[in-house]
Formats: C-alpha cells, sequence, structure tokens
C-alpha cells in the first residue's frame, strides 16, 4: 500500500466552489514559480494582486479550468485569506 507524503485540504471559494488543496506537480511549480517571480517587479499593490490571483489561477486550473479562464470570475471567486492559503499550500509561500 502506497503512502501519500502530502496533506489534502478542500477550500470554499467566495462563489460557493470547492477545490482541493495540494502541492504542485514540478511541471505546475515551474509555472507558478514564474509568475510568482513577477512581484518582484511590480509597481504597486494593484499590480501584484494580479499576480497572485494569476499564480492562484495556476495551481487550480486543472479543478476549475472554466472559472481560471474568466478573469473577472476569478477575482469574484477570491479573497486574501484564500489566495494565502492556496499559495500556502500549493506552492508553499
Amino acid at each position: 500500500m502506497a503512502t501519500t507524503v502530502y496533506n489534502v485540504e478542500e477550500i470554499e471559494l467566495q462563489n460557493g466552489a470547492k477545490v482541493k488543496l495540494k502541492p504542485l506537480t514540478i511541471k505546475a511549480l515551474r509555472k507558478f514559480m514564474e509568475e510568482i517571480k513577477k512581484t518582484e517587479k511590480s509597481a504597486n499593490e494593484g499590480e501584484t494582486l494580479s499576480v497572485l490571483i494569476a499564480a492562484c489561477g495556476i495551481a487550480i486550473e486543472s479543478q476549475l479550468p472554466d472559472l481560471v479562464k474568466d478573469t473577472d470570475k476569478l477575482e469574484e471567486a477570491l479573497d486574501m485569506p484564500t489566495i494565502s492559503r492556496i499559495l500556502e499550500v500549493c506552492g508553499g509561500i
């Protein structure tokens, strides 16, 4: 019997959608980290928030691809505590 080395956490987004959070695969993590690196060049909080939202999109796109495709809907589904939790669980940030 295999042993899972990570925990899976289910959260509910602001729009009622449920997402299971777990660490990203290496392939997805590379894409995620490229997005997070953009925060270094952010000129203001708005730009930083946009980068964090995009990073969350990368983390949940396999589960909710239609939501991630529509930036407005994605922004409506997220809040700061949820963004923080997604970044922590999926990206280790």
